[in-house]
């Protein structure tokens, strides 16, 4: 799947099958309507590309500074299984919003020689989403190419897949939900830092890690997560919040890794948030803490135990 960012340059040979979208996680309806894509495209002759935009939408438009539910590069890694030939990546400012949806057309069948356009549902594009599905439709009759409109995608409880519902899962402790309606476990990627040392001192060290600002933080909780470094995979028990028993510090997230004592100074971790094993609880000593970081460690064993995917528990398993 190559991927095209620089947009000044970009003109494809064509015929073109495209998808538009932030695709923020990369959630089950995102996942369908780009397979939909593809398959049509490939039947009818096409390539099969994605267009998405980064920085997103919703955090240059003022939504939301903390809202994300990941990275480019993370929705790049989800996108790249899905059969894709290539994805491209539009710079997205105030002067993206402000381009006219007729202006932005006109230069996806200029440049890409676009043949055929597949949105979800509600999709419009455009300055102020004057870009709805009929103008898309006028628009294809005149210029050439085909509009295709897919439907809702559903999980959980029959309720329809959106980023919104995820988001909103994610921050009452729904990972179960958010999960199911992603279709892979939610993901942090950060940089382990320097912190106040606090777990070596109760005898569980753990990697601090520098979450990038506009990225969503779970709801406050310990949770039990898939990391993975240089390629190999570790299980961890995860902390999210202010750590009350200290006097609520800012926000982190702190992995403590299982069966590992490697320094990760500034290393990358990527962490998949598997289960939520409890609230982040304010304890009445430290002593108390650390007996209930014991209890943790013993029920994410367990679970992890339970779970096929980690039929071993060390280092690299």
């Amino acid at each position: 799947m190559w991927i095209r960012r620089d947009i000044d340059s970009l003109t494809l040979a064509g015929p073109t099958g495209l998808t538009i979208g932030a695709f923020d996680g990369v959630h089950r309806g995102h996942q369908a309507l780009i397979r939909w894509m593809v398959t049509e495209a490939r039947q009818a002759g096409m390539q099969a590309v994605a267009l998405t935009f980064d920085p997103l939408p919703r955090l240059v438009l003022g939504h939301s500074k903390n809202g994300a539910l990941s990275t480019l590069e993370e929705r790049l890694d989800y996108m790249a299984p899905l059969g894709l030939d290539g994805v491209i990546v539009f710079p997205f400012d105030r002067h993206t919003a402000a381009i006219s949806a007729t202006e932005f057309v006109t230069w996806l069948v200029e440049k890409l020689a676009l043949a055929g356009l597949w949105v979800g549902p509600d999709f419009a594009l455009g300055h102020n989403h004057e870009g709805s599905i009929p103008f898309l439709e006028a628009m294809g009759a005149q210029l050439g190419f085909a509009v295709s409109q897919f439907g809702e995608t559903h999980c959980w409880d029959g309720i329809p897949v959106r980023s919104s519902r995820i988001r909103h899962a994610l921050k009452t402790g729904g990972l179960d939900q958010a999960n199911d309606c992603l279709g892979h476990p939610y993901r942090l990627s950060g940089i382990v830092e320097h912190g106040y040392q606090r777990g070596r001192v109760l005898g569980f060290p753990t990697a601090n890690l520098r979450i990038p600002e506009y990225r969503l933080l779970p709801a406050n909780g310990v949770y039990i997560c898939r990391v993975y470094l240089h390629g190999k995979r570790f299980a961890a028990i995860v902390n999210v919040g202010t750590r009350p028993t200290f006097d609520n510090y800012p926000p982190t997230v702190e992995a403590h890794l299982l069966d590992f004592s490697q320094d990760v100074y500034g290393e990358s971790l990527q962490l998949d948030f598997l289960h939520r094993l409890r609230e982040e609880l304010r304890f009445a000593s430290v002593e108390a803490l650390a007996e209930q970081i014991r209890a943790d460690r013993v029920n994410a064993l367990a679970w992890l135990q339970a779970d096929e995917s980690f039929p071993h528990l060390s280092s690299g398993a």
